[in-house]
């Protein structure tokens, strides 16, 4: 009869008799029969061609060369947790980084808390988060600088890959008390000679929001501009005039600027989005974080909505 090749069970059954003792327990500990077991003993010394118990009845005392044996059995089994221990901190990320670009506001808010959920599952990983504005962000992607990116998009965004997550209307946002509060929902005729606080010219979002009321018909007065919404949202809450904005932005601020929100129509439309360098094949780990990403983002437009609901 042809003797078969020492396999994993071999090893594992003479690991469990030198570790426990006996047939029996080594069974258990393997989960199989004993007689299982003492067959794959009687293989074992069939291949080795030696014997690696003296049995007495049924007490089983290791020979010398079955001693050695098991040495040589257990570097083999430190090599094999060694590379489990190697498989889970490459699953883990550990010793990774990974870079994410953003504007100041979706970096201290939106960003920010993406990144905290995603380090309370993979907390090896070494996260910089990249501030700078939209221009800024755009290089830092597509020049492969920072792996991905959160970005509030009201146009197109050539050299970069775009994954639209989240599309959203803007808002409206009044300092607290203004007559403007009173009413639940705003249109362009609201804001006619209203002092007004715009994004800065030449953006996309402040042509989009012109447009708008340009079809309208309606005249603002346009009294500051800014870059960004948490200036507007300051400007606005220190009583200078009212704006438009995106939802995020004025949930960030709402309670900061002590400002008012309600929504607007026609929609003004914006879209949230993950941004990738170009050309570039995704790694897990960025996979990984944009699932993330999109969780969350989700989670707090839920939120955004039920809040508009009450």
């Amino acid at each position: 009869m042809a003797i078969p090749r020492m396999g994993l069970r071999h090893i594992e059954a003479f690991r469990a008799v030198m570790m426990t003792g006996s047939m029996t327990a080594a069974a258990r500990r393997v989960h199989t029969s004993q007689p299982h077991v003492s067959r794959l003993i009687a293989q074992l010394e069939a291949i080795t061609q030696f014997p690696l118990f003296d049995r007495n009845g049924s007490r089983l005392t290791p020979t010398q060369d079955g001693s050695r044996f098991f040495q040589e059995v257990e570097k083999t089994f430190i090599g094999l947790a060694g590379l489990e221990s190697a498989a889970a901190s490459i699953r883990s990320f550990s010793a990774s980084r990974l870079s994410v670009a953003a504007m100041p506001r979706l970096a201290g808010g939106l960003l920010a808390r993406i990144v905290a959920a995603f380090k309370t599952e993979y907390p090896d990983v070494m996260v910089s988060i990249h501030s700078g504005n939209a221009s800024t962000v755009h290089n830092w992607i597509s020049s492969g600088f920072c792996d991905t990116g959160l970005a509030m998009l009201s146009g197109d965004s050539p050299g970069i890959q775009v994954e639209p997550v989240l599309s959203m209307s803007c808002v409206a946002v009044v300092p607290k008390g203004h007559h403007l509060a009173r009413l639940k929902r705003l249109k362009p005729a609201d804001f006619a000679g209203e002092p007004f606080v715009a994004f800065t010219s030449g953006t996309p979002l402040r042509e989009r929001i012109d447009d708008v009321f340009k079809t309208a018909r309606v005249e603002r007065q346009i009294v500051a501009e800014a870059g960004l919404g948490s200036s507007i949202c300051a400007l606005v809450g220190a009583g200078l005039g009212v704006a438009l904005i995106n939802p995020l932005a004025a949930r960030e601020e709402f309670e900061a600027n002590g400002v008012e929100v309600r929504p607007f129509s026609p929609a003004v439309p914006v879209t949230v989005a993950l941004l990738y360098p170009p050309y570039h094949t995704r790694t897990r780990l960025v996979s990984v974080f944009s699932r993330y990403a999109h969780q969350l983002m989700l989670e707090e437009m839920s939120d955004l909505k039920a809040r508009a609901a009450r």
